[in-house]
């Protein structure tokens, strides 16, 4: 079998829809699909080869989304202290699986299922002493592309986890400035001066973050946790991204157990501020 490294892609394909896939941190590297005349057209903000990543594009940020102050986190009655490894400031960042190789179980053209464990003996010296397996599935079909996640504790004690996911979206605009935003938090998380959630939420109503319907981005500066999503009587809740003119929609779908969205402009991208916005749903707050 040949190793996995940050170079290793595969294509998933299906009619005009291509999706690359990375099983080094089951990252989404691109998706778009081809027009009638064969031209490429992004959906994701994407990159190819390990070394092009930019913002954590389609990172898979498990099994803590989001930033910890401090690296310093209580469960059950203990103290654990995770590696502080966040440039914004000493926090811990984005779990543990996003820079190793996972196994690829299930393939075929359209289709790809990763997993991964975190084992208890590895993870203890840096501050997570829980067992995990982790399993994400990729799918593209009629409706669009499908992201699936399932997490099973395989240790001998309940583990604190969450999943986030971190993909960034483009209609078509050189800037993000140029296209409008669906977002449908109610409130949003309240963060420090290290962008470490205070514990307090804000409503949105009569406020500038208020996106519960298409709004111009222009030079609004999200780095914003969306909660208290609006849903369907199914429990669905929406976001989405749309050109101002030509009204292209890429609408993002997150079932009940993602109970909030992040959504950010990518201003601190040195290389490419602004160029798509990350939405990133998340199943708790951080």
């Amino acid at each position: 079998m040949t190793p996995v490294t940050p170079d290793t892609e595969l294509t998933l394909s299906h009619q005009n829809q291509r999706a690359v896939i990375s099983p080094w941190g089951a990252s989404l590297r691109r998706y778009l699909f081809l027009d009638i005349s064969g031209r490429e057209i992004d959906i994701v903000w994407g990159y190819s080869g390990g070394g092009g990543k930019r913002g954590g594009q389609g990172d898979v940020l498990i099994p803590f989304p989001g930033r910890i102050g401090n690296g310093r986190y209580s469960f059950d009655g203990q103290t654990f202290q995770l590696e502080c490894n966040d440039k914004e400031g000493p926090n811990a960042i984005h779990g543990f699986v996003r820079n190793i190789p996972w196994d690829i179980q299930d393939r075929d053209a359209h289709r790809v299922t990763m997993t991964v464990t975190l084992d208890t003996e590895t993870y203890s010296n840096r501050g997570y002493p829980f067992s995990l397996h982790i399993t994400v599935t990729y799918e593209l079909n009629t409706a669009g592309l499908s992201c699936a996640f399932t997490i099973k504790n395989v240790g001998d004690r309940a583990a604190p986890v969450g999943i986030g996911f971190h993909p960034y979206f483009t209609v078509g605009t050189a800037k993000i400035d140029d296209a409008e935003v669906q977002i449908p938090g109610t409130g949003y998380l309240e963060f420090n001066d290290r962008l470490v959630p205070t514990g307090k939420i804000l409503g949105v109503t009569e406020t500038l973050w208020d996106y519960r319907r298409f709004r111009p981005i222009a030079q609004q500066r999200f780095n914003h946790c969306y909660v208290d999503l609006e849903r369907t009587a199914q429990g669905v809740a929406t976001a989405a991204l749309r050109h101002i003119s030509s009204k292209r929609t890429i609408t993002i779908t997150m079932d009940s157990a993602f109970s909030a969205v992040v959504v950010y402009t990518g201003d601190a991208i040195t290389d490419a501020p602004r160029a798509a916005l990350a939405i990133e749903p998340m199943t708790c707050a951080s």
